[in-house]
């Protein structure tokens, strides 16, 4: 069915600006104020669902609320009385998106990248303070203004809105995949840190043209999430400085307690990272990673990390020493020692796994046995072994 030529009587469309599966975007005129805006008509099977329609009204709510220069701002919403459709009327933004520009010139500038990706972290700051998650973070909703070249985060409230409805079918996962955080990914609830994670995939793409991780399933992406580590930008992009390189990577952790704490602390790092220089966050998080390698490593290993740490002055947080430039012999990263201690505990866990089943057998056979000389072991010793087992294989997962 094409597209109503007015809206809410108001609202005179004039020509597409995007689709997707979900909605239609188009360029309007508002009669009443005389200005332009994009109105977004929802797909029309979406009218059928009655939670999904009640859901999307609170969530328009809720980003109507949203006031900042990064965000788009949400005018008005409704359902049209003459064609049936669901709108949401928002502020029109005469640039392209950050999608358009990757299909343009496959990567952007460094400076350009941190400019926009700054401008997102401001626009997901102000809405995490006001308790609202995007959760579809990804280059087509960062909107950037020709002649100001601000960068505006787009399309908050239609995430949330779908996530539990019967449009959603199960097993599938809203949004570009190779953008959703490893707990979107696992299913769990989306937080601050999720979005920071999105946007950090975005900077990735924006600086080496290609994602962190390839992949050919959802399956296959959660894996390479969890065990692989994210390349340094610097394979790709030699010029992009080393703490900038850095700055980004850390907003990649699969662990969101790696992560930046806000997206304000992300962006003050991608601007010192341009510089060549680091804040006080990424120092700590460094700090974490070095520690948390430190206790994966061996002895030999552990000493060459502390020897790579600078000596500072008391009460600063201590500042990895820069590498040394020639080769030197090294351990793990910490991204790589980290996966290397979980695999090790789970290495451990299912061993005392077979440890205990092997008990077990060997208890049943003993108990059974009749006539062979030997004693059906005490049934309270049994329950102490186990119970040292089941306490072994608790210390060695945690």
């Amino acid at each position: 069915m094409s597209p109503p030529s007015q809206v809410a009587g108001r609202y005179v469309i004039e020509r597409r600006l995007g689709a997707g599966g979900m909605s239609t975007v188009f360029m309007a005129n508002d009669k009443v104020l005389e200005r332009p805006v994009a109105v977004k008509l929802l797909a029309e099977h979406l009218a059928d669902d009655d939670a999904f329609v009640a859901r999307f009204r609170r969530e328009a709510l809720s980003a109507a609320r949203l006031q900042h220069p990064n965000i788009v701002q949400v005018f008005d919403s409704g359902q049209d009385s003459e064609s049936g459709r669901h709108y949401i009327v928002m502020e029109y933004v005469d640039g392209p998106s950050c999608a358009d520009l990757l299909r343009e010139r496959r990567e952007l500038d460094v400076d350009q990248t941190v400019r926009a990706v700054r401008d997102a972290c401001h626009g997901l700051d102000y809405a995490h303070r006001a308790g609202v998650i995007h959760r579809d973070v990804k280059p087509g909703n960062l909107l950037q203004a020709e002649e100001t070249w601000v960068t505006k985060l787009a399309d908050f409230g239609i995430a949330k809105a779908a996530e539990q409805t019967r449009i959603t079918q199960v097993g599938s996962i809203l949004g570009t995949a190779a953008y959703l955080s490893p707990e979107q990914a696992r299913g769990d609830e989306a937080g601050p840190a999720s979005d920071i994670y999105s946007l950090g995939v975005c900077t990735y793409q924006f600086l080496t043209g290609r994602l962190p991780h390839e992949y050919a399933s959802l399956t296959e992406l959660a894996l390479k999430q969890q065990q692989d580590p994210v390349s340094p930008i610097r394979d790709y992009r030699p010029e992009v400085p080393p703490a900038l390189d850095q700055a980004v990577r850390l907003s990649l952790e699969p662990d969101p307690g790696y992560r930046y704490a806000s997206a304000l602390d992300m962006a003050e790092a991608l601007e010192a990272g341009l510089h060549g220089e680091g804040t006080e966050v990424t120092r700590r998080l460094t700090q974490d990673e070095a520690y948390e390698a430190t206790r994966a490593l061996d002895d030999t290993a552990a000493t060459r990390a502390m020897a790579a740490t600078r000596v500072v002055p008391p009460g600063q947080a201590p500042i990895p020493a820069r590498p040394p430039a020639a080769p030197v012999e090294r351990g793990p990263s910490p991204d790589e020692a980290r996966r290397a201690a979980s695999r090790r505990r789970w290495g451990t866990f299912l061993a005392v796994l077979a440890v205990l089943a092997a008990v077990v057998v060997v208890m049943i056979a003993l108990s059974s046995s009749s006539g062979g000389g030997v004693d059906a072991p005490d049934s309270n010793d049994v329950d102490q072994q186990i119970q040292e087992l089941r306490d072994f294989i608790q210390e060695n997962t945690r």
